[in-house]
């Protein structure tokens, strides 16, 4: 894999929870941030409000002008949201979705597909990454981690971009682990459903997080 500059144009697609989080802690990384949006003034009253030089624009702009796009979008409102770009080829596109139910009980997708290469089907051109999808937003932000390295799990079939996304992981101070090609999504996404099931179902909360332990 190659070395990546750890100085990178960043856009953020979504302002929930996941988008914001992860445009301040780029930023912070020291990143040039960008926030998209339907809703440009709120893309950019969000970024405003966050400082650290991020900018807001709409979706369009915003896939344009970086070199990593991070869809930072549940799983459902990514195919309406990507027909509004020119299809992103070239571009590291980052899919943090887990694609579950409205009640978060059970997975849309699995076994013979995943979020991921369903995203991929729709950009052909781009180099899709699977990365993100198991950490909750409230674990996004380094002081809420308590000095704890969390992994991030990166899947995709292209290297080079898996480089770039696990370089972004490792400025934002998590541990990015090599999860294979990007079929091996449909494993990690049921991971991310399982950390959902023990934060929300089985009382441990949002300060969690799984790993994969060496012994």
């Amino acid at each position: 894999m190659s070395t990546r500059s750890t100085h990178m144009k960043v856009s953020l697609i979504g302002t929930g929870k996941m988008g914001t989080g992860l445009a301040a802690v780029m930023a912070a990384a020291g990143h040039e941030v960008t926030l998209g949006a339907r809703d440009i003034t709120k893309a950019s009253m969000l970024a405003a409000s966050l400082g650290r030089g991020i900018t807001g624009t709409d979706i369009e702009t915003a896939s344009q002008c970086s070199e990593v796009v991070i869809l930072a979008l549940p799983y459902g409102a990514v195919a309406e949201v990507l027909s509004q770009t020119d299809g992103l080829a070239g571009k590291v596109v980052v899919d943090i979705s887990n694609p579950i139910t409205a009640d978060f009980q059970d997975l849309l997708l699995g076994h013979s597909t995943s979020a991921a290469e369903e995203i991929q089907k729709l950009l052909p051109k781009a180099r899709v990454v699977k990365a993100f999808n198991t950490i909750f937003s409230n674990l996004l932000e380094t002081s809420a981690r308590q000095d704890k390295t969390l992994q991030v799990f990166i899947a995709g079939d292209d290297a080079d971009a898996k480089a770039t996304v696990a370089e972004l992981a490792r400025t934002a101070r998590f541990e990015p682990v090599e999860s294979g090609p990007l079929r091996n999504s449909r494993f990690i996404e049921p991971i991310g459903e399982m950390n959902i099931h023990f934060g929300f179902f089985l009382g441990r909360g949002v300060g969690i997080a799984p790993a994969w332990v060496q012994v």
